[in-house]
């Protein structure tokens, strides 16, 4: 889950200043990691806040029920620090109150006071060499969890638990840090999560594997979220939805056809998909009471897209 800015360069219906200092819109969304697919979006004015619960919940609770009913058994909820709130983690931990479902979550939390005291009082050999999701030793970073050195008065105020895990890593040269950073030279990261079991740094690279949503967000800019081309808001939500069904045409068409001779378009982005497969110069012929797509042997692509046809063709229809 996460929220971005789509500037407008004129009135519109609800557009609003952003925080960015710029003028828009702020629209919500949730993605499915595995399958690529857009479940579920929120058009915002453009000053909605980036932590609102209550937008959050309503978009989440939407996302989860586009996922079929036999895959909501296990679910992880990720976002940044802008999901880190009371109502919405205790939303997520009565959502494991539905019989037969688990749901974690693994949502950034802010460096705050009392988790910099925790880190003060955080013992060296608490600390353990962060991997990256290849499973290779990230050079120059660090993990450990600080859950055992909060007061018991500030995690009573979040749901049972909720775990606290922190990294620390080696800044890139010329990064700016806040004055507790320079103490001891460290950039920290720190993020909750209610998963009991798993060692830290596998929770840790899967919560920074939540960056995956910055390429869903580009690519749904780039399949026409990008522009929002009404003055009415009413319209520019149903655009919304036009943009959340080309993106899912695009993942599925990735996931389920791209594969074999078409694999060299599995990894497009939609711009060089839309190139190489949309904009082929093909033509439609009809013999013999038969319609055919003609595509020039001279096309790159045409064997990636005559696979992708014959791979769509032969899925089994529904019963």
């Amino acid at each position: 889950m996460d929220a971005t800015i789509v500037v407008t360069h004129s009135e519109k219906e609800n557009a609003a200043p952003t925080y960015k200092r710029t003028f828009g819109y702020h629209p919500i969304g949730v993605w499915c990691d595995n399958t690529e697919e857009f479940l579920a979006a929120s058009l915002r004015p453009g000053n909605a806040g980036s932590n609102t619960a209550a937008d959050h919940i309503e978009v989440l609770g939407q996302a989860i029920a586009q996922v079929p009913a036999n895959h909501r058994r296990e679910l992880l909820i990720r976002s940044d620090g802008a999901g880190a709130s009371h109502d919405l983690l205790n939303w997520v931990t009565e959502q494991n109150r539905v019989r037969g479902r688990r749901v974690e979550y693994s949502v950034g939390f802010s460096i705050t006071g009392p988790l910099r005291r925790a880190i003060a009082t955080c013992p060296e050999e608490a600390w353990g060499p962060a991997l990256n999701p290849d499973g290779d030793i990230r050079e120059g970073a660090e993990v450990a969890e600080l859950t055992g050195f909060l007061a018991p008065g500030l995690l009573a105020k979040w749901p049972a638990g909720m775990r606290v895990i922190v990294r620390r890593e080696r800044p890139h040269p010329g990064a700016q840090l806040s004055m507790f950073e320079e103490i001891d030279g460290w950039r920290y990261q720190a993020f909750v999560t209610n998963t009991a079991t798993g060692q830290l740094q596998f929770l840790e690279a899967r919560h920074r594997a939540h960056a995956r949503v910055e390429d869903r967000i580009r690519h749904a800019k780039d399949t026409g979220l990008g522009r929002l081309p009404s003055r009415e808001f009413a319209l520019n939500q149903a655009w919304l939805v036009a943009v959340m069904l080309a993106a899912d045409l695009v993942a599925w068409t990735r996931m389920l056809a791209c594969t074999g001779d078409a694999a060299v378009l599995a990894l497009c982005e939609p711009k060089a998909l839309r190139y190489r497969f949309l904009h082929a110069a093909a033509r439609l012929a009809r013999s013999g009471r038969r319609r055919r797509v003609k595509i020039p042997e001279t096309w790159p692509w045409a064997i990636a897209i005559v696979a992708v046809f014959n791979t769509i063709a032969a899925i089994p229809k529904p019963a």
